[in-house]
């Protein structure tokens, strides 16, 4: 298994390329802001080829390169249908202006061919099947990927599974939900729901920050010791990080 990540733009929002080896083809997830350059990068580097471009959800911070990158190499993009109409209209998802100077860098829109996610379905791409989850809170149409453990005899044995978790779950913390679409209830059902029944060897790859594992998230981090205690009430706001 092939996972290339790197932080992008203003935000330092992670886009991961996945792919079953070097030279194969791949899967982009969250293309965001100032993205696209090392997106061309990272496929040169490693000789991959995309398929599909995969959003955990619609923030422009995730989001804002996908039209280049997906009309570059003609593959489509996968949301949520709840927050599609992000792509087209990012200020509405925000509830305020993010500043006409960086609203001159962006491309607004969609791209030619558009799919949408649904809970449970199992997206089989580049060689790889990505089990989406319905996950919100941070917005209504949140979603996580998810790939299992490598089987025995693979030439991948000994990888643990991998949860690709956008801003839901971070290293310590959890995404925000003070913007239009956020629900603090919300996001404390998703946690229980989505992460809490992941291994504890399970590798968290988030939409900002470092990698951590659930594991670790599950004994040290705040939000999800405290849903895993059934003391969740939606009463605390989630921390402002990110977008």
């Amino acid at each position: 298994m092939l996972i290339a990540g790197f932080p992008a733009g203003a935000w330092g929002t992670n886009c991961y390329l996945v792919a079953p080896a070097a030279g194969e083809e791949c899967v982009i997830i969250d293309p965001g802001h100032q993205a696209a350059q090392g997106v061309e990068e990272t496929l040169r580097k490693h000789r991959l080829k995309p398929v599909a471009v995969v959003l955990t959800h619609g923030h422009i911070d995730h989001v804002a390169s996908v039209v280049p990158v997906c009309g570059a190499h003609d593959v489509p993009a996968w949301i949520h249908p709840a927050d599609r109409y992000m792509m087209s209209d990012p200020e509405k998802a925000l509830g305020r202006s993010i500043g006409m100077p960086l609203m001159g860098e962006l491309t607004v829109g969609e791209p030619d061919d558009v799919h949408e996610l649904h809970d449970g379905a199992a997206l089989k791409l580049a060689g790889l099947e990505l089990t989406v989850r319905h996950a919100p809170g941070h917005t209504k149409g949140s979603v996580t990927f998810g790939l299992p453990e490598a089987a025995a005899n693979s030439h991948d044995e000994g990888r643990p599974p991998v949860f690709f978790s956008g801003d839901l779950l971070f290293a310590g913390s959890i995404g925000r939900t003070d913007l239009p679409g956020g629900d603090m209830a919300e996001m404390l059902e998703s946690l229980a729901r989505v992460c809490l029944p992941l291994d504890d060897s399970t590798v968290v790859l988030s939409g900002h920050g470092p990698q951590t594992t659930i594991g670790r998230e599950r004994a040290a981090n705040p939000y999800l010791r405290e849903v895993a205690a059934g003391q969740g009430d939606g009463g605390t706001a989630a921390p402002r990080r990110g977008m």
